[in-house]
């Protein structure tokens, strides 16, 4: 027999029943979507034994759920406070158990002009617990803020609304699906050969149009998915998606970068480390999950400035069809106290919203620098380190991280080990093969991947470049080619090119050395070694 699995917000509802059923007697939800917590709330309220849900705002005053206009409470919310007292403590009315949702309330609490309805409340926080059982009374108020004032903070218990999981949001395009009519009509008559429903959303396309509103509020998720069907009818989940970038936008607390055209092809060399990725993206798959698979938590990408970890992390995102975010923990940070931190757990928040996505934090000691070294910022990133780690280690989102470092041991142990990553590549200077390799895609990639070129002689004339160096020798040959006529590049060009570059080996070698001693038994290779009959059939000369 298999067991039921609760959604998410089923989940928040039962606990809600649960503190009221303890009498608990003031709530403070946060949350964007009323419509919809208020249905939990409902449900929860019942489960709870409490007969009457009604609900306040500052338009209508107190109305039933379904909106009709009651006789207990007035727009006042002073007035409204009082209906509620009544109904716990006069014995000749009859009784009831009341939950009372407070829509508008927070505007009528802050500040000097709501002293008075704040002590009203905090009065009702006091009395509430004592009331009677068979007229027990609770307040829930519903805000997107969750800022609690001071004198509430012992009294209210607050709860994050979760966003909808996946269940909820197939619910949602279940919704959309089945509000089509079963057959398109024409000339106002059915016709059986275009079933509408069959063809918006077919089995295939269900798992990646979830996805791509998951992070989405319902009503979010149920306009894109209206608006798709308008304008192709036809469920088009990259057109769901990109209404992430809004959502994105809007709490700017993370960037959206767009995928690496051509994906993990476009990446030059680094064969064991892309093995090892699309070993991942496959763990995403229903088969994956039926068989029980855990989903991968990330990868620590350690190595050389410029040898192509960030690149990684960007095709890693197009290889698995997901939002490709950057959390940089330095912008995050405010100089008004409490803020950095209520910044990176917004962050964290909204990654796990979004459901699969990767998260790429580039260049990660940079960015806690001031965690073990000591610094002026007042411990803030010391904070954001332990917030990070605990974070890795707990978290449950489907979210793939990619980290990149270029000095490893700026950070403690801890940091590295297994169950915050999968696993930890080291990523050195490209070998032979690998500089061929980047050659050619950073050809293709400037539309030169016709010319004839010597890959061999051009790789051997840049011993000991970055990748990002070898690359970038096609795009010196390119001027070269354009001021001499506008010709075609040649292999001389890109030769010529490499004996002008100081490569950052010569100007950091004694830093890159320390790099790689580290590395060693610390970190996987993220290219398989070259075999000794390969190295020695690789020519080298000195530039």
């Amino acid at each position: 027999m298999t067991a039921t699995v609760l959604s998410k917000g089923q989940i928040e509802a039962a606990n809600l029943s649960a503190l009221l059923r303890a009498r608990n007697p003031i709530f403070w939800i946060k949350t964007s979507e009323e419509a919809r917590v208020e249905g939990f709330i409902a449900e929860a309220a019942s489960a709870a034994g409490y007969t009457a849900v009604r609900v306040w705002d500052v338009a209508q005053g107190v109305t039933t759920l379904d909106g009709k206009k009651s006789d207990k409470g007035s727009p006042d919310p002073a007035a409204t406070f009082d209906a509620i007292r009544e109904a716990a403590e006069n014995s000749e009315t009859k009784a009831e158990r009341g939950v009372w949702i407070m829509r508008d309330l927070p505007a009528w609490i802050g500040g000097q002009t709501g002293a008075k309805e704040l002590r009203a409340l905090r009065n009702l926080a006091r009395m509430l617990p004592g009331a009677p059982r068979e007229r027990a009374q609770a307040v829930i108020i519903l805000t997107p803020s969750g800022e609690v004032p001071a004198e509430l903070s012992g009294h209210a218990t607050v709860i994050d609304w979760p966003l909808p999981d996946r269940s909820e949001i197939a619910a949602v395009l279940d919704a959309a699906v089945n509000a089509l009519p079963e057959f398109e009509l024409k000339d106002k008559k059915p016709d059986p050969t275009k079933p509408l429903r069959a063809l918006a959303c077919p089995a295939e396309v269900r798992d990646a149009a979830i996805d791509a509103a998951v992070g989405l509020s319902s009503e979010e998720a149920a306009a894109c998915y209206a608006k798709s069907l308008v304008q192709t009818k036809r469920i088009d989940p990259k057109a769901v998606a990109n209404e992430k970038k809004r959502v994105i936008a809007r709490e700017k607390v993370l960037e959206w970068y767009d995928p690496l055209p051509g994906g993990l092809d476009a990446v030059g060399g680094l064969d064991a480390l892309k093995s090892w990725l699309m070993e991942r993206t496959n763990a995403y798959s229903a088969e994956a999950r039926k068989y029980g698979l855990p989903l991968p938590k990330g990868v620590a990408l350690i190595g050389v400035s410029g040898c192509g970890k960030s690149m990684a992390a960007k095709a890693f995102a197009t290889a698995q069809g997901v939002p490709l975010l950057k959390l940089d923990l330095g912008a995050l940070k405010s100089k008004f106290v409490g803020d950095s931190e209520g910044n990176l757990r917004r962050a964290l928040k909204v990654i796990e919203a979004l459901g699969r996505c990767v998260v790429w934090i580039d260049e990660v000691e940079k960015q806690l620098q001031g965690a073990t070294s000591g610094s002026a910022d007042g411990g803030v990133s010391a904070d954001a380190l332990g917030a990070i780690l605990t974070w890795m280690q707990e978290r449950k989102t489907p979210a793939f991280i990619v980290v990149t470092a270029n000095d490893a041991a700026a950070l403690p142990a801890e940091f590295w080990r297994k169950g915050r990553f999968d696993e930890v590549f080291w990523i050195d200077l490209p070998n032979p093969d690998e500089r061929k390799a980047i050659l050619k895609s950073s050809l293709i990639t400037l539309n030169r991947g016709y010319v004839e070129i010597d890959l061999d002689a051009v790789s051997e004339s840049c011993p000991d470049f970055t990748g990002a160096e070898v690359a970038e020798l096609v795009r010196d040959a390119l001027f070269t080619g354009f001021n001499d006529g506008a010709r075609e590049i040649e292999t001389r060009d890109l030769i010529t090119a490499a004996k002008a570059v100081r490569p950052l080996f010569k100007l950091a070698g004694e830093k890159i050395t320390a790099m790689r001693k580290w590395a060693v038994g610390r970190a996987r290779p993220a290219t398989t070694p070259m075999t000794a009959e390969a190295q020695s059939s690789a020519r080298r000369i000195d530039i």
